[in-house]
Parts: C-alpha cells; structure tokens; sequence
C-alpha cells in the first residue's frame, strides 16, 4: 500500500511535473486508464478548487469519481482506536473507512487540521486513519499538515514560467482574519526545496514554520530585503507553530502590494486561492500582470491527473 502526501526524491517530482505537463497538453492520452475503477473523494472540510480539479482529472482517465461531503452529509466520525461511543460521535472510523475500502479503488481525503491539538495535527492522525483502516492508496487533497497537489500544481507553474534553471522563490506570510493551518506553506516550501529552487521563506517573528518541512531555505525576518530579487513571490498566511495555532501579529503591511515589488521588477505572484483581496494581496497584484493564480488553479487538474495516473499505472 502507498499513498502520496509529498514527492519521495526530486526525480519523481519531475516524473510527476513533466507527466501533467503531457496531460495539459493532451488530456485524453489515458483516457482509458482508469476504466473500470472508481475513486472516493471524502471531504471533512469545504473545498472548491480541489474537489472541481480533481473529479476533473478522474474523468479524464476514464475514473468514475463519487464524491461524499462527510462533514455535512456522513456521520459523525470516532478517530480514536478503542474509544467508548458513549457520547456524540456516531461512527468509528475503522467501520466507515473499512466500508469505502471495500467501494472504491483509490480513496482521496480533505481533512484539516484542528490548530488545538499539535501532537496529532503533526502525525496527520486523521489521514493515517484512513489510510490504516481502508486498505487502499489514499490521496491527500490537503491534511493537517501537507496540500500535496496544491503544492505540485505551483511546481508546474513554476516550470512554466521560469526564465532560470533555479530562480529565487520566496514565501512571504501575509495578514488574515483567522487563524490559517500550515499545508500549503509547509508544502509550498518543502517542495520548492526539494526540486532545487533558491528559497526565502519570510515573515514576522514567532510564525517560525516546522522545521522539517523549511530545511534548506532562508530564513529573513525582513520582507523587503526577502523580495528583493525574487523570480516568484508566494503569498500565503498561516498561524504560529511553536505557540500552536495563535495569531500573534496581524501587521497590515505585510500585505503584499506593489510598491512592496518594486527591487524585484520581474517578479511573478502566487497564491493557491481562496484569497482575502486587499488583506492578503492587493487587487493590483491579483489583476495584473503578475498574477499566476488562475495558472496556478488550472493546473491542479493537471497534477491530480499526475498522480492519479501514477497510482493507477
């Protein structure tokens, strides 16, 4: 059993980058790849890029993909292995996922993390689960602590719209409302790294990200001095890690403008979407020449079909 939450080595991201590149030029080349075989999108939290993206990829390998809305329309979900079910929770996981292991060929999981609980949002507790009692590949459609097909849909843009063989990639933290899990700039930064990027990774003292996942990359507390120079700017809030899931600073001008860009001319913006206009970025950026962001949503089709067909093959 495998199931894909992060890329293994730089070659296989590669594999898996050149691989979507050959669907988004040719979508139907397998399409009878998945013919026969059924896949299980279980959602625990919202989506809307993903959930779109990735039934899109099913289809073109020939997949049929049902899609299941647990948070709203399953049952209440026990994760804890011997539990007494004596209280609210309906289902045990191990019946739940044992019953789709046995409906589905492949199974694909959006579970966020709870920001209360760090030693179990770190193991990915909930993903493991089902990973544990279904018995089938499962793919990650963002955990607790990884937004895998997220962060290889930015690889690909990236390679598409790279003027060097390793430009600077910088990932700056950007004001919100809330408090915001860490997947995407976790992901974002452990595969930037991995596939070889100069990375700065910036933002305001005490949002420190694990550092398993931003080993090998700058860290700049200033932003200014982090943008400057930057190929690519990658705009994403998350909370604090080490004082779990706090909000500590709310600085309205780490939001990213374009006065912010100015020793960085050539410089192109990223974020993975939903965005908080003018909170996180500035309409100016994310309607303007800059902006990577429907580059960046277009190709989540591509790197699902990627991975999928890797599964598949």
């Amino acid at each position: 059993m495998k199931y894909y939450t992060q890329f293994e080595n730089k070659s296989l991201a590669d594999q898996l980058i050149q691989k979507a590149l050959e669907y988004k030029s040719n979508p139907f080349m397998d399409k009878t790849l998945g013919a026969g075989k059924r896949i299980g999108l279980i959602f625990l939290n919202p989506s809307l890029r993903t959930r779109v993206s990735t039934q899109i990829a099913a289809s073109n390998l020939g997949m049929e993909a049902i899609v299941l809305n647990m948070d709203k329309e399953g049952w209440a979900l026990e994760m804890e292995d011997g539990a007494i079910m004596n209280q609210g929770k309906v289902e045990h996981i191990r019946d739940a996922a044992g019953v789709l292991g046995s409906y589905f060929d492949v199974l694909a999981l959006r579970a966020f993390p709870s920001l209360t609980n760090k030693s179990e949002d770190s193991e990915d507790f909930i993903l493991n689960q089902f990973i544990k009692h279904s018995g089938l590949p499962v793919i990650s459609l963002e955990s607790a602590i990884r937004h895998p097909l997220q962060s290889l849909a930015d690889m690909i843009t990236i390679d598409e719209h790279k003027n060097k063989e390793r430009p600077k990639v910088v990932l700056t933290w950007a004001p919100h409302i809330k408090a915001i899990p860490h997947a995407v700039a976790n992901s974002f930064a452990e595969w930037s790294i991995g596939c070889g990027h100069d990375v700065t990774i910036t933002h305001p003292e005490g949002y420190e990200l694990d550092e398993r996942f931003t080993h090998g990359a700058t860290i700049e507390h200033n932003q200014d001095k982090a943008l400057a120079d930057a190929d690519f700017v990658y705009v994403k809030n998350w909370s604090a890690f080490n004082e779990y899931g706090k909000i500590l600073c709310t600085d309205e001008s780490w939001m990213l403008s374009e006065q912010k860009l100015s020793k960085a001319p050539n410089a192109q913006v990223m974020h993975c979407l939903p965005v908080r206009r003018n909170v996180e970025l500035s309409d100016e950026i994310l309607d303007g020449s800059r902006s990577l962001v429907q580059h960046q949503a277009q190709n989540r089709i591509y790197a699902a079909q990627a991975a999928l067909s890797n599964i598949l093959k």
